[in-house]
């Protein structure tokens, strides 16, 4: 424990005073992570930070280019059956970084171990989302060996689907459907997995050589037994994990790190400058950020978030303009949908699915009078007139969500009189625990499209998707996002895309949550530094590809 306090010590103290000279000094690639890596665990992992650093060191089956667009990765090429419910991958000849082979295997293991013991994620292999054969049933308790999975030989796997995906080739590329080594993974001892270098093996891009969970330095190296070997230029590099603006911009002028995110007054700051902001490149993310309610009547603070009309108040008194003008200030944009803005494409006409901000503006604004309306009738079928409420958040996941959250608690006790909210600070590690286990009332949610669809949103709040822990359910809604997935509005492009509107305006009208805004990234990426691919779904940023120039 000394050594590893001696250690966040030491980076902390070399973040705050640098080394000297200038962004492009540093010969070595140093790339900020915003928050913690909670998990090495594919199945348990839930946060960008872990899938990103998951990302670096396995492959899938599919990876995607540098125009989001699925090409093959561990899978050289792979078959589609006519009705599109069978995809037969054909695996190229790879290696895990202990010397064995990656089989088919590796497939069949991780998919069916995360059916079994995965808990945010259980659903993306359902019939929300991946719809693999009888993934619900093996997520509810059912034999793991009647998950549509198979390896007929060591380089051929076969996926059975209850109904056709058109995006699951793009899906194999997240870290959801990584290869797990049976063998290695059973000769660890129980709850290891993924705590160091020594638990943890890769067949991707690089490997780990300085690992431990929380720390705050992450060391890669080069995995020079990958398949795609030639790709990578990199030979050793490091991420530190920096949790605040100030420090991160400190970081990068003084060439500490030579890839930071920045927020807020570092923005004013670097834009003022005629040097700095020829390194600056906004990014978008394509996250959504919003107000997510527990809405059990049983939590622990009486359930009044049950009520829809105290939702409904909360949501329109909220000035998200002032949010992402004063506080965000990273390119992101105030946003009044479900579905984040410049994102999902209809195919036919190519309009953004939340292109009209204004479709839902009756029940999601910022309108004082209307938000005190819906807060009279909620005094009045709650039978109170003072409403206390705990609003969660992770001190260690920037100092942006600081000021959003007391940004937010500011607007709601000015303008909802008798609402009283009480800001609970906690690591990222303990903020999620609360979440799955019921212990919050208010809480700001970060989700990342996991695929290029509207629906990578809308399941997230069907009864089956409680992960995200709204705790709300409406049969009405459920049937919507079942008929679009497996049911019969599953085939009809036009149709599904409207179904997809209505399960939105249910949403909405119920204030399940209340948006945000539409996230981007400010990037600050030395001169020496290019080749970093950023995607707007999935894993956001791709270093195979990245080089420093010495």
């Amino acid at each position: 424990m000394k050594k590893i306090f001696a250690l966040l010590m030491i980076c902390a103290f070399a973040l705050i005073t640098g080394c000297g000279g200038d962004s492009s000094s540093n010969n070595k690639l140093s790339v900020m992570l915003g928050s913690n890596v909670v998990s090495l665990d594919s199945a348990q992992c839930t946060d960008s930070s872990s899938f990103e650093l998951i990302a670096d060191c396995i492959d899938g089956l599919m990876q995607l280019d540098a125009d989001g667009k699925p090409i093959p990765a561990i899978a050289e090429k792979f078959d589609v059956s006519a009705d599109g419910k069978t995809y037969t991958f054909h695996l190229r000849d790879a290696k895990w970084s202990n010397g064995d082979p990656v089989t088919a295997n590796d497939f069949v293991f991780a998919w069916r171990r995360h059916c079994q013991v995965s808990t945010k994620y259980a659903y993306i292999m359902g019939d929300t989302v991946a719809c693999v054969k009888n993934a619900d049933a093996v997520t509810k308790g059912g034999d793991p060996t009647t998950l549509g999975v198979s390896a007929p030989d060591e380089k051929t796997f076969v996926v059975e689907l209850d109904a056709p995906v058109p995006f699951f080739p793009a899906l194999m590329s997240f870290p959801t459907f990584y290869p797990i080594n049976e063998k290695f993974y059973k000769g660890l001892a129980e709850g290891t997995y993924g705590t160091s270098p020594e638990t943890f093996l890769s067949n991707g891009a690089f490997v780990l050589s300085n690992y431990l969970p929380g720390t705050a330095n992450i060391q890669l190296k080069k995995n020079n037994d990958y398949w795609n070997a030639a790709q990578v230029q990199l030979s050793d590099w490091q991420y530190q994990v920096v949790t605040s603006s100030d420090n991160a911009l400190t970081a990068f002028k003084n060439g500490t790190l030579n890839v930071v995110q920045i927020s807020g007054s570092q923005i004013e700051h670097v834009n003022k400058d005629p040097e700095l902001s020829k390194n600056l490149q906004t990014i978008p993310s394509g996250a959504l950020s919003y107000l997510s309610f527990n809405q059990d009547p049983k939590n622990h603070h009486a359930g009044a978030l049950a009520n829809v009309n105290l939702r409904l108040a909360i949501s329109n008194a909220i000035d998200r303009q002032s949010l992402v003008s004063n506080y965000v200030m990273n390119g992101s944009v105030a946003t009044y949908t479900a579905i984040p803005i410049h994102f999902a494409p209809n195919a036919k006409t190519g309009k953004f699915f939340a292109e009209d901000q204004k479709q839902f503006a009756d029940v999601v604004s910022f309108d004082v009078e209307k938000a005190r309306g819906y807060l009279d009738k909620a005094k009045a079928e709650l039978g109170r007139d003072n409403i206390e409420l705990e609003f969660i958040y992770a001190n260690d996941a920037g100092n942006t969500v600081v000021k959003i959250v007391q940004s937010i608690k500011s607007q709601v006790e000015e303008n909802l009189p008798g609402v009283i909210v009480k800001l609970q600070p906690m690591p990222k590690a303990e903020y999620l625990d609360k979440i799955t286990s019921n212990s919050y009332d208010l809480a700001v949610t970060n989700w990342a499209p996991d695929y290029d669809d509207p629906m990578t949103f809308f399941t997230l709040w069907t009864t089956s998707g409680s992960e995200i822990c709204e705790h709300w359910s409406n049969a009405e809604y459920d049937k919507i996002i079942a008929d679009c997935t497996t049911g019969e509005l599953a085939a009809d492009y036009d149709a599904r895309w409207q179904a997809m509107y209505d399960a939105e305006k249910i949403l909405l009208d119920n204030a399940v949550i209340a948006p945000l805004y539409t996230g981007s990234n400010a990037m600050l990426i030395a001169p020496n530094v290019s080749g970093i691919e950023f995607q707007v779904t999935g894993v956001n940023r791709v270093f195979k590809s990245a080089t420093i120039k010495q």
